[in-house]
């Protein structure tokens, strides 16, 4: 029972130092130059290739996240939709992008760099690059990818 009361009363003390980081570090401004920006290999819902860098908070948690994705020159990524709505900028290459719930390049439209778009919730859509792809997606989290065709995810393909 003490044991207990001296683990409870320790959360409470530290809880507010808690919150005051996670607050301090809400409003603190983070600026990226591209020599900043850190490469890790990207989310295993996405095809091998596929490097993130996640500028501004956690696509695994709860809120609001920013990141940007590179794909070498001829990636593809399957139909496939979000249950958020999608915010992209390209920044470099060109990202091409089409509706529909088949990979037909005569549907879609190239995205050259500096274009924006954004996704509706529930929007099916593929995407293909020309040339190495730099894209900045913004969205609420936790961020999910559905493949239209489960054989297509690649968090389905047998190791």
């Amino acid at each position: 029972m003490k044991s207990r009361l001296i683990v409870i009363t320790l959360c409470l003390a530290l809880a507010p130092a808690a919150v005051a980081q996670a607050e301090k570090e809400m409003t603190e401004p983070s600026m990226y130059s591209p020599a900043d920006v850190v490469w890790k290999d990207g989310p295993a819902a996405l095809p091998s290739g596929a490097k993130r860098a996640v500028l501004e908070g956690d696509p695994g948690k709860e809120g609001f996240y920013t990141e940007r994705l590179k794909f070498p020159d001829g990636y593809k990524i399957a139909p496939h939709t979000h249950p958020q709505t999608e915010h992209v900028t390209v920044i470099s290459g060109t990202f091409n992008i089409g509706m529909g719930e088949k990979f037909d390049p005569s549907a879609g439209q190239a995205m050259a760099a500096g274009s924006y778009f954004f996704m509706p919730a529930g929007m099916k859509h593929f995407a293909w690059t020309t040339g190495e792809t730099v894209i900045q997606l913004s969205r609420s989290s936790p961020s999910a990818i559905n493949y239209l065709d489960p054989a297509d995810d690649p968090r389905n393909a047998k190791k």
